[in-house]
């Protein structure tokens, strides 16, 4: 057996992989100031503080280091995400904390978000499928609960769940545009408020339900106003 430190588990093999977390954390600052086409190698060797050449002991590209932000980002947000909805007994409230878990994950990644929304076309067309793979888990998992709510009869059947879906999505997915910490209120707050919206939006029981009645919200006063 290898000496400890050369078999792959050891010590050294830790430090170099908390030296590569290092760089892509690194290069993940770079890209977002910069933009990933107008980044160098030498930048983000500059911003670890080591020579240009050594920065190839960790990776071999400059793609190399998208890819890992990326794909990085997405298994943390499933992870976190599953972790709350399991959490959860009840399908809305599963619902509630799949929308909280993600638009915290957001607040709390901003750098690494950002650079996915700008940069994410510049991957090669495989490791663009590889990350779409793993956009698309937490995708169906929301999409599995407005099924499964709609089944229960706690959400609207009136509503197609792939663009539920979404729009729901859509919504957390461009707070990193416009979200500052330090704000006048805290991102658990925020994060409320949409699972509060998202919840409203979906909700419905056999008792109120009328096919189509979602359509007619703000219809009767359009009408009545044009009396």
């Amino acid at each position: 057996m290898a000496p400890n430190g050369t078999n792959g588990t050891g010590p050294a093999r830790r430090r170099k992989q908390e030296r590569k977390q290092e760089v892509v954390d690194v290069a993940a600052r770079v890209f977002h100031e910069k933009g990933y086409g107008s980044s160098s190698i030498q930048d983000i060797a500059d911003g670890v503080g080591i020579l240009k050449g050594s920065l190839y002991y960790y990776i071999d590209s400059k793609e190399d280091l998208l890819y890992e932000i990326l794909r990085g980002v997405h298994e943390e947000a499933f992870q976190q995400i599953e972790d709350a909805v399991a959490a959860e007994t009840a399908t809305m409230a599963k619902l509630r904390a799949f929308v909280v878990a993600l638009f915290t994950f957001h607040t709390e990644n901003l750098i690494r978000i950002g650079v996915f929304f700008s940069d994410f076309r510049s991957l090669n067309p495989e490791r663009q499928e590889a990350i779409i793979r793993e956009r698309d888990r937490y995708d169906k998992l929301l999409r599995d609960l407005i099924r499964q709510g709609q089944e229960e009869e706690v959400i609207c059947p009136d509503l197609d769940p792939k663009v539920t879906a979404l729009a729901i999505l859509g919504m957390v997915n461009w707070i990193h545009q416009w979200y500052k910490p330090g704000g006048g209120r805290t991102a658990r707050a925020i994060a409320e408020a949409y699972a509060d919206f998202a919840l409203a939006g979906v909700a419905c029981s056999p008792e109120t339900h009328v096919p189509g009645h979602r359509r007619q919200l703000g219809l009767e006063e359009a009408v009545a106003a044009a009396e």
